[in-house]
């Protein structure tokens, strides 16, 4: 049977879930809470509440536009989709191609403006390895304000408006993706147990799309410590939206954490890292989203959907 839009948002919500770093059972308790908390509601509060999140965990994945009874048979996927994507979009259809949807990895509408929500999760991602869930939430409270704040001026509907002026469909698949490669790296140092950086080096250019990254000078690299540090506890930092708080650092470390392996860093964090002896491994960010979207589309390629990579998706298949 034909995948449509709305099995496809199901789908990756669902393996969202599967994969996220806080167990389902820890999902599916936060779902409960806002099903409460929706229930105990009146009025205006009640009316404007996104009732997507009583079954979606994750505000930056949404079905943007388009009807979600459209059949898909094929797909157009990017690590960002902008105007200039959605131009390419309507460019296939006159050669042929048609596409029935377009799906970003980074938000775009209010998946974009509700992405500060997400960042909750590196709450529990912090308690699970050692820091007391009120030090998280007190460390996390003015980062996720921070951020809530940076996404207000955004142009948030530009690539959305471009989409349904041409009668195309959009979807965003964010901290969706962000948990699988999350998850499939820490399963694999776990596993694996690398000794010093320069092995956890290895591990990820092993992976074919770190080893495409290698390529084009934007693969795995050391931002702080050497390849003959010794690791330590390992902790891989690539979901919950976008860059956690700085002040992470010093707690992580009291903590027993010896190595952070993440998309990307700012100079502030790094900074912090660095005065808390932390070692720091930048994975690479477009090639950690491809490898996270990989993970998902393999399952839908598999229902039949032809898949057409684009904007900085690195595609390979391990179906």
């Amino acid at each position: 049977m034909p995948m449509k839009i709305k099995d496809i948002y199901d789908y990756v919500v669902d393996r969202g879930i599967e994969k996220d770093p806080r167990k389902r059972e820890g999902v599916e308790e936060m779902l409960a809470k806002n099903n409460k908390k929706y229930d105990e509601m009146k009025g205006e509060e009640k009316k404007e509440f996104d009732t997507e999140s009583l079954t979606n965990p994750y505000s930056d994945t949404r079905v943007l536009c388009g009807d979600p009874e459209t059949e898909v048979k094929r797909m157009m996927v990017g690590v960002d989709i902008e105007v200039g994507e959605v131009m390419l979009a309507d460019r296939l259809a006159e050669k042929g191609r048609p596409v029935d949807l377009l799906m970003t990895h980074h938000p775009e509408g209010k998946a974009l403006a509700g992405l500060h929500e997400v960042m909750h999760l590196q709450e529990d991602i912090l308690a699970h390895y050692g820091v007391p869930i009120n030090i998280a939430e007190g460390i996390m409270a003015s980062r996720i304000s921070e951020v809530k704040r940076n996404l207000m001026p955004l142009n948030h509907n530009r690539a959305i408006d471009a989409a349904k002026i041409l009668d195309l469909a959009m979807l965003s698949a964010h901290t969706v993706a962000d948990n699988q490669v999350n998850t499939f790296l820490q399963e694999l140092f776990d596993q694996e147990e690398p000794e010093a950086l320069g092995d956890i080096l290895k591990l990820l250019k092993d992976i074919p799309e770190y080893a495409e990254a290698v390529k084009h000078n934007a693969g795995p690299d050391l931002v702080l410590g050497s390849k003959e540090r010794r690791a330590g506890k390992i902790l891989v930092d690539m979901t919950g939206g976008t860059g956690g708080s700085e002040d992470n650092y010093a707690r992580l470390s009291q903590a027993g954490v010896g190595t952070i392996v993440g998309m990307h860093i700012s100079d502030k964090n790094r900074k912090k890292a660095e005065e808390n002896h932390v070692n720091v491994v930048i994975a690479g960010h477009i090639a950690s989203d491809s490898l996270g979207m990989n993970l998902l589309l393999d399952g839908i390629e598999q229902k039949g959907v032809e898949i057409i990579p684009c904007s900085g998706i690195i595609r390979n298949k391990r179906s």
